[in-house]
């Protein structure tokens, strides 16, 4: 009884183990904000390279910022330059991050919220489409009244492929 428990417990291990390994996200980067003041002349970048054509992606912007954020929203300018052109498209996104029912739209630990926004729709917006291969760059510059922005802790991108 006892080896057909290890046994089964075994394999239910290594399949879990299997499957975590399988991601499907392609790129994920986060930089910290110095000082937790975002200033509006840092704009980080994020490069990616997309070699698989046939399936759709998700842009995902990734924000940290500690409780004492002031905003229920964040303004951003969104450049990205696609493979083989040399100017940027560059759209406005108004973010929301906390709506006044139930606070922080994020997930939290202590006085930390993450959230994790999928740009889709300005994409969509904008005609970007991730449908080329090469290097893409994507550049987050924060365009809030209040300059530095404080209490931002980290900004990010994430880069999913779609898969059904």
């Amino acid at each position: 009884m006892k080896t057909i428990f290890r046994i089964s417990f075994f394999i239910l291990f290594a399949s879990y183990f299997i499957t975590s390994c399988n991601t499907i996200d392609l790129y994920e980067k986060t930089v910290s904000i110095p000082g937790h003041a975002w200033k509006s002349s840092y704009k980080p970048s994020f490069t990616f390279t997309i070699k698989d054509t046939s399936a759709p992606y998700r842009v995902i912007l990734v924000l940290r910022h500690t409780q004492k954020y002031s905003y229920t929203n964040i303004w951003l300018n969104i450049s990205v330059k696609l493979p083989g052109t040399d100017s940027a498209i560059v759209f406005k996104a108004d973010k929301k991050l906390a709506n006044s029912d139930n606070g922080w739209l994020g997930t939290g630990m202590d006085d930390i919220y993450e959230h994790r926004i999928e740009l889709t729709e300005e994409l969509i917006n904008n005609n970007v489409s991730l449908r080329r291969k090469g290097d893409y760059t994507f550049t987050l510059e924060q365009i809030m009244r209040e300059d530095p922005l404080k209490n931002i802790l980290n900004a990010g991108l994430r880069i999913e492929k779609i898969t059904n």
